[in-house]
């Protein structure tokens, strides 16, 4: 494999000095770029763009030509492991993903596979692959997978949802049925992301978008010990290097403390959490990642330049940290309103890092 030219993000993942902040962004190939949506017009389908591994790899690529991003990350959808499971997954315009045949019943639950991710997600397995290697080690590629939890929601839910009414009866009124559910998940994307591992993701990050909607005692039975358990299934080194971990939990910042015993090296922030409290709490066992507004992004560039300094400055000095936004950018945002952040983090974020 061709050296790393730059490994800011996988140091400060790490906790490891670096010379200033990295950034990357959630979301960052995606239809706020003009490129990216006249790709995926050519590709026909959401679907058809995320397994085709030659059309995954160009809009990966993308961002990276317009903003200098100190990493990049697989395109991909988080439900990929539910749809190789067999549950017909299909977009529908304006509505977001929906499966066409939802899990409710114990059958349901027995009869899901545990997918090979060289056979049923081969196609993801080659774009980890093929970017890798497109990227000629300028920087290092982030790969990703839904939680256990997150994807059991859309499983059960049948897609979206507003108030998660299906799977908390489930959840509520059949515990152990969901706890067999969640076993065969964290299976699934422990094989998921040890594949992407192996085929050269450099970092990998579980989103757990919808952890955040639990109780205390839920999250940390049905979400977090799942998470906890993917965790301690992941390779950890490959090519003599380590491969740092994040977890991020949206809404889940109240539960820090309880994250940071999971393993992960690093937690992801939304917006909501104070990023100087959090270092506080828990930042002397894990690194963060975040933690800017996504909607700020729609200021003006001297107001997002104003934040930029605001979040670096709560932080604060030393490594650690990986400059993102607390959720994945809008689609409408300004590309230019992007570059203002990037290049706001490059020119701040030197002197929080002394030589």
């Amino acid at each position: 494999m061709t050296p790393l030219k730059n490994d800011r993000l996988l140091k400060a993942l790490l906790k490891q000095p670096v010379d200033r902040t990295p950034v990357w962004m959630m979301r960052q190939a995606g239809r706020y770029l003009p490129e990216y949506r006249k790709v995926r017009e050519e590709a026909g389908s959401f679907l058809n763009l995320c397994t085709t591994p030659e059309l995954a790899c160009e809009v990966t690529l993308q961002p990276l030509r317009r903003f200098d991003f100190d990493a990049a990350i697989l395109f991909s959808d988080i439900l990929t492991i539910p749809d190789a499971m067999g549950l017909g997954l299909h977009f529908t315009e304006g509505e977001g993903p929906k499966f066409s045949r939802p899990v409710r019943t114990a059958s349901d639950i027995e009869r899901l596979p545990i997918p090979d991710p060289e056979t049923e997600l081969r196609y993801v397995i080659d774009a980890v692959r093929l970017i890798r290697q497109e990227l000629h080690g300028s920087v290092p590629l982030i790969g990703f997978s839904g939680s256990p939890w997150t994807l059991a929601t859309y499983m059960v839910e049948g897609g979206s949802s507003k108030n998660f009414q299906k799977i908390k009866a489930l959840m509520y009124e059949q515990p152990k049925l969901m706890h067999a559910m969640l076993e065969k998940l964290a299976a699934s994307v422990s094989a998921y992301l040890n594949a992407q591992i192996a085929a050269g993701a450099q970092a990998v990050m579980l989103f757990d978008t919808w952890g955040g909607m639990l109780t205390t005692e839920d999250y940390l039975e049905f979400s977090l010990r799942y998470a906890a358990q993917v965790r301690s299934q992941l390779i950890t080194e490959a090519d003599g290097h380590r491969i740092p971990t994040v977890l991020f939990t949206k809404g889940g910042g109240q539960w820090l403390e309880a994250m940071a015993e999971t393993g992960y090296d690093a937690l992801g922030l939304d917006w909501q959490t104070d990023l100087r409290q959090a270092r506080a709490r828990v930042g002397h066992r894990v690194a963060f990642q975040g933690n800017m507004d996504p909607v700020a992004l729609y200021a003006r560039p001297d107001i997002i330049v104003e934040k930029v300094k605001a979040i670096l400055e709560r932080y604060g000095s030393g490594s650690g940290h990986v400059f993102n936004l607390g959720h994945g950018i809008l689609p409408d945002v300004n590309p230019d309103h992007v570059k203002a952040m990037v290049d706001a983090v490059h020119d701040y974020s030197p002197v929080y890092h002394p030589s």
